[in-house]
């Protein structure tokens, strides 16, 4: 069989490996993840004279500390504002129902009284029977014993895979790039930086600034205080890894609820100012100073990926959405680099041209 045969047979193969070992491949590649994160922390504090092995315990001392902070601080601060919010939502049906409706009905001649009746008791009978849901799912995960001990396994698993592939990671790099054909290496190496920079941009430079954002808008909502503050800045950090997205959905949520609970222009005034001065951060610091001029992955592209990534692989393809994104971009950006300098875009270019030609 001619060589590239072989190749596509083992890509097929490969892919086709991917699929079958889709669940037990989560924990090697969310540790791979963090690997790759936590790789530069790393080699920082090996500059500064530790060993490798102390730099990686230290590294995770560190994870370790963060972690422990959001799930001390965080999540009991979003839970108690979650059970604000459920109970908020019996006065916003009743604001829609004695305000709005009647409004509507002026303006337009819609009667949505009987819509909203339905949805609050489909909403009411859903909420009741949540409790009953989580009974039932946690008596399906306490009878499947097996599966639930394979996902506990496999949560467990991803420190310790992240922590032996952070303290040999700099050793498999130089494996691979001693394995690579010498008549590949300078192209394979130079199209690996373009890839890191990409992977860098995006996932160390934008979840910096996806964090800062959601501090600075709850931070600034909790002091205009708008309730939720601190849900409302979060989830609007966390969409920010798509351009104006976190801006749009944080701003309209935080709008929304200054409204109902002040009922004046000048709560709503200050959730504009909040949000204003988060996209006057993003554009004149964060982003310079986090992402500089480094090529990120294109907002749809990002969309696209995740999507895809998850219909294929589940959890595990989500996880590899953007790497696979960022080098699947770079490779077609040095195929269009090639097409343009190839006789096939324009055969007329002078190093195209025959030497005997007028």
């Amino acid at each position: 069989m001619r060589r590239e045969w072989w190749i596509l047979l083992g890509v097929v193969a490969l892919v086709w490996l991917l699929f079958q070992l889709e669940t037990m491949l989560m924990p090697f590649i969310a540790g791979m993840i963090l690997a790759y994160l936590s790789d530069p922390l790393a080699d920082r504090l090996e500059r500064l004279g530790l060993s490798r092995m102390l730099a990686v315990c230290a590294v995770f001392l560190i994870m370790s500390i963060l972690l422990a902070v959001a799930l001390l601080i965080l999540i009991p601060l979003i839970m108690q504002q979650i059970r604000q919010f459920n109970q908020m939502i019996p006065g916003i049906f009743a604001w829609v129902q004695t305000v709005l409706a009647p409004q509507l009905q002026d303006w337009v001649g819609l009667d949505v009284t009987a819509d909203l009746d339905a949805i609050q008791q489909t909403l009411a009978e859903n909420w009741q029977n949540a409790g009953e849901y989580a009974a039932q799912l946690l008596g399906q995960v306490g009878r499947s014993g097996m599966a639930f001990l394979s996902w506990v396994t496999y949560v467990a698993l991803i420190p310790v895979v992240t922590f032996y592939l952070l303290l040999d990671w700099d050793r498999m790099i130089a494996n691979l790039h001693d394995m690579l054909p010498r008549r590949w290496e300078p192209d394979v190496v130079r199209l690996s930086r373009r890839c890191d920079e990409v992977l860098s941009a995006f996932l160390r430079g934008q979840l910096l600034v996806m964090l800062s954002l959601g501090v600075i808008y709850a931070l600034g909502l909790t002091l205009v205080g708008v309730r939720f503050g601190l849900l409302i800045g979060m989830i609007a950090g966390l969409a920010s890894i798509v351009p104006f997205l976190g801006f749009i959905l944080g701003i309209s949520v935080a709008l929304l609820v200054a409204f109902f609970q002040f009922g004046t222009w000048l709560a709503l005034v200050g959730v504009v100012v909040v949000f204003s001065i988060g996209q006057v951060l993003e554009s004149t610091l964060l982003q310079p100073k986090l992402l500089g001029d480094r090529i990120g992955l294109h907002p749809v592209a990002v969309i696209f990926a995740v999507l895809a990534g998850g219909n294929l692989f589940g959890f595990t393809g989500v996880l590899l959405a953007l790497p696979v994104a960022a080098v699947i971009m770079v490779l077609l950006r040095e195929l269009h680099e090639r097409y343009k300098r190839s006789t096939l875009y324009d055969v007329d270019r002078p190093e195209h041209r025959n030497e005997d030609s007028p």
